[in-house]
């Protein structure tokens, strides 16, 4: 079927008012506190302030639960827990730690309904994706990792592997529970403690996974889960009793970091923002490219640091491709994250929509040619339609700025040389994406783009034996596989 007579069909299963008969997911099978505090020393403790914020759901506006906002004295006492916990973890024999893990896991799977409709009802992102990525991705993390906790000298042979302390881990908003995997999953396999702050807009998942922690009978203090915004954030970074830094987030942000640590002597992992190129070459399997575009840049609302949202498609074909891509957005579907039928849900806060808009704005006051899907929205929530740009150039901020969202930039290039070079003026090397027939570009496209992570005729594939991190503005350090290991242990000798 071509894609007029797909856009056809399209159209006239529109007819009479009929759309697509919903299929929600049902909250009944979860349970959300009205009132969440600090998990802290095994023990779920009111901040010492008093003060509490509240988690929205996008898609709806409404306050789904109070959150526990902790201050420095609260940062205090988890770090003291941390560290008190870290004299006992890191004398637990490796085979008891990877069991312990490993229960987490279980216990994480079994439960994985539970946390896939709060990730949604939390984050705003499809329940498909919550239920089929990003839960089963969490657990597999935590399953990786437990059967390393007693390997750890064949993991690194020659070398003598040691913990390194209490792990300070700041995670984002856009996976919260699949963040938490790659940061916890890692660090208390290889025996250190950790104080990890999720972000303040998608605290939930956290904090329920606080209750596994207590369940599967880890050590008082192993895990500590605080609350909060940027200040919370900073609080847990510059505290001196803290050994490591993990932070997924803004390369601002990663930047103030790097300064604040400097001198100190801790260790630091950061996976920071991207601007990942998405190259299309003309002998390539268009529909399968095209179906590759939606997932680089659609997926999770266009909320992904790896993102391909630069679009790079030989000239030859461009045409066919922006054409079939346009058809291709006009069957998406944009509504309730907890309807299956859902392919793209709500924009995370009121505070991200306004930035994206500003950037649909800024691209139109630069003179590209926006276009957006026609696709209905939901009167209350925070929506943005599937954009892209076209006729845009190296020098538009579109082109260069992170903007996090569902909007796609398209460029044309004629030569292999000319794709690679457009591919790499960017001050970003998270991720690159190459779609061709021939093995010999896909091997020149991959050594030459400069970023951590390329995909080759697929996008967006993860998996926890892979390293994952970026050059140049887009971090320092990987995590996944062993370099994430590694990233939790002092090697010796």
């Amino acid at each position: 079927m071509d894609s007029q007579t797909n856009k056809l069909a399209f159209e006239l299963a529109f007819d009479d008012g009929w759309r697509y008969a919903p299929a929600p997911e049902s909250t009944d099978h979860i349970r959300l506190d009205k009132q969440y505090e600090l998990f802290i020393g095994g023990e779920f403790v009111a901040p010492q302030e008093g003060r509490y914020f509240p988690s929205i759901n996008p898609a709806t506006e409404e306050q789904l639960a109070s959150i526990a906002l902790a201050t420095a004295p609260d940062i205090d006492a988890a770090v003291a827990a941390a560290r008190k916990a870290y004299g006992k973890w890191s004398k637990v024999t490796a085979a008891e730690r990877g069991k312990l893990v490993y229960r987490l896991a279980r216990m994480l799977q079994e439960r994985s309904r539970e946390f896939a409709t709060i990730e949604s009802l939390d984050g705003g992102k499809p329940i498909r994706e919550s239920r089929d990525i990003d839960i089963p991705l969490a657990a597999a993390h935590f399953f990786y990792y437990a059967g390393w906790a007693d390997k750890l000298g064949y993991a690194f042979p020659g070398r003598t592997p040691r913990s390194l302390g209490v792990a300070a881990q700041i995670i984002p908003w856009n996976f919260p529970l699949l963040m938490l995997a790659w940061k916890i999953a890692p660090a208390i396999a290889c025996g250190n403690t950790v104080v990890l702050k999720p972000a303040e807009t998608t605290p939930l998942t956290a904090l329920k996974f606080a209750e596994l922690v207590q369940d599967a009978g880890l050590p008082p203090g192993v895990v500590n889960i605080v609350t909060g915004a940027g200040d919370t954030g900073a609080a847990l970074v510059n505290h001196p009793g803290v050994d490591k830094i993990a932070f997924t987030g803004s390369t601002d942000v990663g930047r103030i970091i790097q300064k604040a640590i400097a001198g100190t002597g801790k260790r630091y992992t950061l996976e920071l923002g991207g601007k990942a190129a998405n190259i299309i070459f003309a002998d390539a399997a268009i529909d399968q490219a095209v179906e590759g575009i939606v997932n680089g840049i659609f997926f999770n609302q266009g909320h992904v640091c790896c993102a391909g949202s630069r679009l790079f498609v030989q000239e030859s074909v461009a045409d066919e491709v922006v054409q079939k891509l346009r058809d291709r957005m006009e069957t998406l579907i944009i509504g309730d994250p907890l309807d299956k039928n859902t392919d793209i849900g709500a924009i995370n806060s009121r505070e991200q929509l306004e930035r994206i808009r500003s950037y649909l704005k800024i691209g139109e006051e630069e003179g590209a040619e926006m276009h957006q899907s026609s696709c209905p929205v939901p009167d209350r929530g925070y929506w943005c339609r599937p954009t892209i740009f076209t006729g845009v150039s190296q020098s538009n901020r579109i082109v260069q700025e992170e903007i996090f969202g569902p909007v796609l930039a398209v460029q044309t290039f004629r030569t292999l040389e000319e794709g690679l070079t457009k591919a790499n003026n960017t001050p970003y090397g998270l991720s690159g994406g190459v779609w061709t027939d021939k093995g010999a570009k896909i091997f020149k496209m991959t050594q030459g783009v400069r970023a951590g992570v390329i995909w080759a005729n697929t996008f967006n594939k993860f998996d926890p034996t892979s390293p994952f991190g970026g050059y140049k503005e887009s971090g320092v350090g990987r995590e996944g596989g062993l370099h994430g290991l590694g990233a939790y242990l002092s090697l010796e000798g």
